[in-house]
């Protein structure tokens, strides 16, 4: 479902992107472009879910080969970001936040963008396999193409639910460091994928809250933009209230301790808490609070997991 005056924003997409690709011919990208290229953001909150799933798994691997894991999971993660940033540049061009990435902004060529992050895509799976095993790869790989092509290119234009099956690109991280360890994927790996599958629709919807001026513009169909603002906060409240008990999975499934099952009842408390007060504000600061909250408690919840899984439940 499409936005009824998309195509208008099409056309000035269009313009945009021409005079920002005009503007990078003959420029070369500086280091910092190329960095940017990579969602360096994005790209550390998914290497630490994946370095924690590794950590938790019951198998073990060489410390180098964990490093090297991790760096892999990490060149993936940033290749399908470049590719996205490819993909999505006339897009980009009309949203306030992103108009001064690399590419719409002029300075660097979109052939430039994906040749870099295929090389880094292809890279990452290649050295995965080599050297930590083909299991990992092919989730490492899994991975890469679930973002590029289904949530970039097929879902995130087209309806409403991009953030609720596209989500499954940003789960899959703690299953690779899992898979890297063990060589398999068990019921540990999936409770990890489901707990940021769950997270990832209050966690996005709360900033398309008051990024809706933004997607509208650019044409993307996200949920306040294509279903209103109340059925927005509805939908933030159902998914955190099905997020709350998933999140208590690791701990049921004896992965962790009592300390992580504390600390995941009182920050599914305070995210519950946040949620409800989005639904009786009519501002932007309750979306603005829990998005930023809600980064806090998928990493707390995660840096827990990891403190009892390098000291055992037991020891915390």
């Amino acid at each position: 479902m499409t936005p009824p005056d998309a195509g208008a924003r099409s056309s000035e997409a269009a313009i945009s992107l021409a005079v920002g690709e005009t503007a990078a011919i003959g420029c070369e990208a500086s280091l910092a472009d190329f960095v940017a290229l990579l969602k360096p953001r994005v790209m550390s909150l998914v290497v630490f879910t994946g370095f924690v799933g590794l950590v938790l798994a019951p198998g073990s691997l060489h410390p180098v080969l964990a490093a090297v894991a991790v760096l892999c999971i990490a060149v993936g993660a940033g290749a399908s970001g470049a590719i996205n940033m490819w993909y999505e540049r006339d897009i980009d061009a009309l949203m306030s936040r992103t108009r001064f990435r690399p590419l719409p902004a002029g300075r660097m060529a979109p052939g430039a963008a994906l040749g870099f992050g295929v090389v880094l895509a292809i890279g990452s799976v290649t050295v995965m396999a080599l050297a930590v095993g083909l299991p990992a790869a092919a989730l490492l790989a899994l991975t890469i193409a679930f973002y590029v092509f289904v949530y970039t290119i097929w879902l995130k234009r087209r309806t409403p639910q991009n953030i609720v099956i596209g989500g499954a690109a940003g789960a899959f991280p703690p299953m690779v460091g899992w898979a890297a360890a063990t060589g398999e994927v068990t019921l540990g790996s999936i409770a990890l994928f489901a707990l940021i599958f769950m997270w990832t629709p209050p966690h996005f919807w709360a900033l398309a809250l008051y990024r809706e001026g933004d997607y509208a513009r650019a044409g993307v169909p996200m949920m306040p933009v294509v279903a209103g603002a109340r059925e927005t906060k509805r939908q933030i409240l159902l998914y955190t209230a099905l997020m709350i008990p998933v999140s208590l999975a690791p701990w049921a499934l004896g992965l962790v301790g009592w300390v992580y099952g504390a600390v995941a009842i009182a920050l599914g408390a305070g995210f519950m808490a946040l949620a409800v007060a989005i639904w009786f504000d009519d501002t932007d600061r309750s979306a603005r609070r829990t998005f930023r909250f809600s980064i806090l408690y998928l990493f707390a919840l995660f840096a827990t997991m990891m403190v009892e899984g390098v000291l055992g439940p037991a020891a915390v």
